[in-house]
């Protein structure tokens, strides 16, 4: 079998772990909220709690089962982040792998937020009709996002992604708490949130003023890593943990 077919076969591998990874911690998210609320009823407070532990949990575990295969992104910030600081160094991911990830993702996300619906017992589909549309909270979601890119970048270059799982884990599970936001930090998570009329939801309309703010913490992220660790990019194959086809996806 030539590299090429090695290669081809390698992405569709990733991409399935992409795709499947953002869609279980899409029903993790959601899943949790769910619960909460119906566990919780009245206590915003405390079904905030419930749903930030089961979200950082779940996060964790899923770094676990996916990061060998596709580095366990899930999310486009952080794909983007590994695709332009990883140009230099020939290092990360190409281009088309990058289209194909978000792509992934997005599609993993919506998949989650509709299965996790289904296990409820609510409509497959019922768009959030909850309001978040804020200029404290699009500033909450710079904060969390430009965070989480600092964490992960600064986990490899420093050759501690084996712990990854833990430590981003952990920064989700805080960041829902010390943001206005919650702390979304990923724009497919945030797209999938708007299929769910729940606890976790967010109204579309809310949508590109978060995946915006997203994306301004992701250039803010990048930013300080550039000052802070101006050789971050030549660890971008360790992100967000070293999958096992980097010595077939970059010879």
């Amino acid at each position: 079998m030539g590299e090429n077919r090695l290669m081809t076969i390698a992405l569709r591998r990733r991409l399935l772990a992409e795709f499947t990874g953002t869609a279980l911690l899409v029903t993790a998210v959601v899943g949790s909220g769910i619960m909460a609320a119906n566990l919780s009823p009245g206590d915003v407070g405390l079904q905030l709690l419930e749903n930030s532990i089961a979200t950082a949990l779940a996060l964790g575990a899923l770094i676990l089962i996916f990061g060998p295969v596709s580095g366990a992104h899930f999310n486009p910030v952080v794909s983007a982040a590994d695709w332009f600081l990883g140009r230099r160094a020939g290092t990360g991911l190409t281009g088309r792998d990058l289209g194909g990830y978000v792509a992934a993702q997005v599609a993993g996300a919506v998949g989650g937020s509709i299965l996790a619906n289904l296990m409820f017992d609510l409509a497959a589909v019922d768009f959030s009709g909850k309001d978040r549309a804020a200029g404290h909270l699009w500033l909450g979601e710079v904060v969390a996002t430009s965070g989480l890119i600092l964490l992960v970048f600064a986990l490899a270059r420093s050759g501690r992604a084996a712990v990854a799982p833990a430590a981003v884990g952990a920064y989700i599970g805080a960041a829902y708490w010390f943001t206005s936001s919650t702390s979304f930090a990923n724009p497919a998570v945030t797209i999938g949130r708007a299929f769910t009329d729940t606890f976790a939801g967010i109204a579309p309309t809310s949508v590109p003023g978060f995946v915006l703010a997203q994306l301004v913490g992701l250039v803010v992220g990048v930013g300080l890593l550039a000052a802070l660790y101006p050789d971050a990019g030549a660890a971008a194959d360790q992100v967000v943990v070293p999958t096992e086809d980097a010595a077939v996806d970059h010879h």
